[in-house]
């Protein structure tokens, strides 16, 4: 952390430090995983939300998403620079603090009811989320031993799920179920006034969220935590000569990976309520469908818990092949079928998609040594890949809803592709001297 840490016992060279002394830290850090994936998922119930209030079309909708992402295109390379300037504590701080005052803003735009409001306010709390995410997943696979980094961080990510398990109960009560659009079905004619007061649905879970962001951020601002290990510290300007990013293929295929699996998440994820309230598929109203959500955040969160224990006995990438394999078959289904089977198989990908983000973060950093700060930075950017869910949006405009989830199952074939071969490590930087410890 920025300035000298009150943690006695600091990561040992290699990033390995006994369980009990990196287990408080990873309880704290679990709870960050958890508030920003439940965060994010509050957009799946706020998009169809929105959809009504303004009269949007898929493209329009979707393209809300795309801003909340387009941030970590934005702030993932500046948020490693700025970790490496104030340490990973403060920035853990910072983090929090850009989400609550992005949630202060998502109450004043319900309040004026503004589309241009909302767009700042989620691109404000979505640079929050990059700066944690900057800075928790490495730090997350690196405190530990190397030879556990994938189980562990698959096991904090299932926290992340568990986030995104109980997000649509949470949207779906406070804001769907509440609303005139959230309880009736497609294609509903709503008034000025029905929209007026769907739009202010929002205020108040907005308001919990802010407060309990504020309180993590007074835990972590109390708390001790460990320093990474020497083999981690960053490099300087000359040291930085001696080390490339570019000869570690697991990063350069990784990047694309993570780019690529975000395009099938969110897309998926997002366009889920929409799918299943067509007429063809369950015909259900939007209030209903967030409750069948639930169940496809649900099987990421089983999924992980499960990924981090079979990680544990198999090579992280035979599992992440395993899983992307079976989330190519089920999306088939989803993209061919009819009837409530097909809103199944798409709620089975959830299964599917589980490990994929950890699993590729972890073997994309794998041998990163101290240019694990940039790899990390690289990934996150690379999550900007959610944006082009827009695209899904324009296709579905174009072809169909159920159509355009045929280029999630390109996406789907690609992590299988960096699963058998593109993930293989290359050498591990060699030890080099390095730059005094900034964390």
């Amino acid at each position: 952390m920025a300035g000298p840490s009150t943690f006695s016992d600091t990561a040992q060279a290699g990033g390995a430090q006994q369980p009990q002394k990196y287990g408080k830290a990873l309880a704290l850090l679990a709870s960050l995983f958890f508030m920003w994936g439940f965060i994010t998922v509050i957009n799946n119930t706020l998009l169809p939300h929105l959809r009504s209030v303004f009269e949007l079309s898929y493209f329009q909708t979707t393209l809300i998403e795309s801003v909340w992402f387009i941030a970590y295109g934005v702030m993932g390379m500046p948020s490693a620079f700025l970790i490496e300037r104030i340490g990973y504590k403060n920035a853990l701080i910072l983090g929090l603090g850009a989400m609550a005052l992005g949630a202060f803003g998502m109450i004043g735009a319900a309040a004026a009811i503004s589309y241009p409001i909302t767009l700042i306010a989620l691109f404000v709390i979505a640079s929050g989320i990059t700066l944690l995410q900057v800075a928790a997943n490495p730090y997350v696979a690196v405190i530990g031993p190397a030879e556990s980094s994938e189980s562990r961080l698959t096991l904090v990510q299932a926290f992340n799920s568990m986030g995104t398990f109980f997000a649509p109960y949470f949207g779906g009560y406070l804001i769907l179920s509440r609303t005139v659009g959230g309880t009736s079905l497609e294609g509903a004619e709503l008034s000025m006034a029905d929209r007026i007061a769907d739009a202010q649905a929002t205020e108040l879970p907005y308001l919990i969220v802010a407060i309990v962001l504020i309180v993590i951020a007074f835990v972590i601002w109390r708390s001790d935590l460990p320093q990474l290990g020497e083999s981690t510290r960053k490099a300087n300007r000359e040291q930085r000569k001696q080390l490339s990013l570019w000869k570690h293929k697991n990063l350069i295929y990784g990047i694309p990976a993570i780019f690529i699996y975000l395009i099938a998440e969110i897309g998926v994820a997002n366009l889920f309520i929409n799918f299943a309230i067509l007429p063809e598929i369950a015909g259900i109203t939007p209030a209903s469908a967030a409750n069948y959500l639930v169940l496809l955040w649900g099987g990421m969160m089983v999924g992980r818990f499960a990924g981090s224990f079979l990680m544990k006995r198999f090579r992280a990438n035979r599992v992440l092949a395993a899983f992307a394999g079976f989330a190519l078959l089920v999306m088939i289904g989803a993209s061919t079928l009819e009837g409530p089977v097909a809103m199944w198989s798409l709620i089975l990908v959830g299964l599917g998609h589980s490990i994929m983000f950890p699993a590729i973060f972890a073997l994309g950093i794998k041998g990163l040594g101290p240019l694990t700060e940039e790899g990390s930075g690289l990934l996150i950017t690379a999550i900007a890949g959610g944006a082009l869910v827009a695209i899904q949006g324009l296709l579905a405009d174009m072809y169909g809803l159920q159509n355009s989830f045929w280029m999630i199952v390109a996406c789907e074939i690609y992590v299988l592709w960096y699963a058998l071969y593109g993930s293989k490590p290359t050498a591990p930087e060699a030890d080099v001297p390095l730059a005094t410890d900034r964390q």
